[in-house]
């Protein structure tokens, strides 16, 4: 690493630290990449690929590419990862394959359900290419944006419940046939009796749930109760723990490092091991500002209006019991190299009170 330079006087200033940083943390980030070098105490926990957004493909290898994100979760202790594998060639697949069976980790995709009939060729497509890469499953969510951000009334939310209900539709015989498996997320979309009623509709063991310790609080579902009434339909997850704060229309909602947010981490991973001891668990620490849940706005509620009004009074009851004295953290202002590095901070932060707290080694 080179020297940071100092003042006349001999201390050095915080730009030159940061300008010191920037000239380096490429080659950091290079370093890190290569999995034989000094690899990080081994956990079983995979990593998802949003854990990085910060990271561009300019820096040290594209993280989009799997055997590029494999390699460097391998280098920092992970168990696995789950990313999207697009469609690959057979030679590159078993690169994928051969390296994590090598380094005993796991491979999950991610896809996206069929949206029409003209897109299931790259549906199918993408489930043999993450069969060929090891794969035994994707992550899949129907909604990618949030529903109280997205949708206006009652119909046009029923509007996109049918599409998503067409895309299972369409999915379903191609993952029987493919002895393959879609967990799909509880994505700020559905609540815990729609998604239920979903895939209970469905009436597939090839279709289950992707659990997100974290996404249903933005729809004031208390978290314990939406991981104890999914676990026995769980087939993987989205492991993170939660910060939040007031703020005037709701409250404030953010990833935070594992411990340091107020869901009973270790009480989930037990109701989700005793479902199914197979479970994989894996890290989604998103690194970002905190999202702003706008419960106290008429259009909050827009998709939801039978809701009672009690689960609202329990959420904020929740958000004013559970508020840190400081801040949410937040990235805004920070440097791209600070982001990334605060990014990276996380992740490991996260990997190590796994093993350590969780007892996920």
């Amino acid at each position: 690493m080179s020297e940071v330079p100092a003042t006349t006087d001999g201390r050095v200033t915080r730009r030159e630290v940061l300008a010191g940083a920037a000239a380096t943390l490429p080659l950091m980030l290079a370093s890190s990449l290569r999995a034989e070098e000094s690899p990080a105490a081994k956990t079983s926990t995979g990593v998802v690929i949003h854990s990085f957004g910060a990271r561009p493909a300019s820096k040290a290898g594209n993280f989009h590419e799997p055997l590029v994100f494999l390699e460097h979760c391998c280098s920092i202790g992970a168990g696995g990862i789950q990313m999207g594998l697009g469609r690959r060639d057979e030679a590159y697949a078993a690169q994928v394959r051969d390296f994590a069976a090598k380094h005993g980790m796991y491979v999950e995709a991610s896809i996206g359900l069929p949206r029409n009939q003209a897109d299931v060729e790259r549906f199918t497509a993408e489930v043999r290419t993450a069969k060929a890469c090891g794969a035994t499953l994707a992550r899949s969510a129907l909604l990618s944006s949030r529903r109280y951000e997205t949708f206006d009334s009652a119909e046009a939310f029923a509007r996109f419940a049918a599409a998503a209900w067409d895309s299972l539709l369409l999915a379903k015989p191609i993952v029987e046939h493919e002895q393959f498996k879609i967990a799909v997320e509880n994505h700020k979309d559905w609540r815990v009796s729609e998604l239920l009623a979903l895939i209970a509709r469905i009436d597939s063991p090839q279709f289950g749930i992707c659990v997100d310790t974290g996404n249903s609080i933005a729809l004031v579902e208390e978290p314990q109760a939406v991981v104890e009434a999914y676990a026995k339909l769980a087939f993987t997850t989205h492991i993170k723990d939660m910060g939040v704060e007031e703020y005037p229309a709701g409250f404030r909602l953010a990833e935070v490092p594992l411990g340091q947010g107020y869901l009973n981490l270790t009480r989930i991973v037990d109701v989700l091991r005793s479902a199914n001891p197979a479970i994989r668990f894996n890290l989604e620490m998103i690194t970002r500002d905190p999202l702003e849940i706008p419960c106290l706005s008429s259009k909050y509620w827009a998709t939801m209006p039978t809701v009672p009004a009690s689960e609202l009074a329990a959420m904020l009851s929740t958000v004013r019991s559970k508020a840190g004295r400081k801040p949410l953290p937040r990235t805004s202002g920070l440097s791209a190299e600070e982001k990334i590095m605060r990014e990276d901070e996380n992740v490991r932060a996260c990997l190590t009170f796994a093993r350590e707290k969780l007892g996920l080694t």
